[in-house]
């Protein structure tokens, strides 16, 4: 019996890059098409089958314990960047300020699909959500950059907002005006998540 189910919902790439140099800069360049490998795309900093565990999975791993690379991609919502933008008060957010890998449309609440959903593109290549991205300082150096005195107030804005990370499950190619179909756990909601909400407040 599958345990995913396909859905009607679909989004489309508006844009896809890659960041060269993370060192230099977490801005991406922008591409038209790429080349999916198991360890993501090739020259990508992000890319790789393993990476150094960082800040986000302390309470797992001691930094710099190597782990499975589940952050090959930073996927955004368009709709999303457009509403970080206007909370910022800003046009625009250009996806390459942001370190964005794909940027796709019409995938309503898309920060927070459910994990493990699988977005899957005409080739049958297939990306498996890990978790929400969360906002980080990076991205408000690059905007700083651009827009003097508006990059603080990136991390806020994007709070909820920032898309997710993703891994390669199947290789192939993606370009830029293709739709990738979102498939779905076949699995209700963890009941024991709703007390940890409530502690949260």
């Amino acid at each position: 019996m599958p345990a995913l189910m396909p859905t009607d919902f679909s989004g489309r790439i508006t844009w896809l890059g890659r960041v060269a140099d993370r060192e230099a800069s977490l801005e991406s360049e922008p591409l038209q098409e790429i080349a999916v490998g198991f360890d993501g795309v090739r020259g990508e900093e992000h890319g790789g089958l393993t990476r150094p565990s960082c800040s986000r999975v302390l309470s797992q791993h001691p930094r710099n314990t190597p782990i499975r690379n589940v952050r090959q991609f930073s996927i955004l919502s368009a709709e999303e960047l457009a509403l970080i933008a206007a909370e910022m008060g800003l046009e625009r957010i250009e996806p390459a300020w942001v370190g964005a890998s794909i940027v796709v449309e019409g995938l309503a609440d898309f920060t927070h699909l459910p994990p493990s959903s699988r977005l899957q593109g005409p080739d049958g290549v297939t990306l498996v959500v890990d978790m929400e991205n969360r906002p980080c300082h990076l991205p408000a150096k690059v905007i700083e950059g651009v827009h003097p005195g508006f990059g603080k107030a990136f991390k806020q804005a994007a709070k909820g907002r920032r898309g997710v990370t993703a891994w390669v499950e199947r290789e192939g190619r993606l370009a830029v005006g293709e739709c990738l179909r979102l498939h779905i756990p076949d699995q209700p909601v963890w009941r024991g998540v709703m007390p940890l909400f409530d502690e949260a407040g």
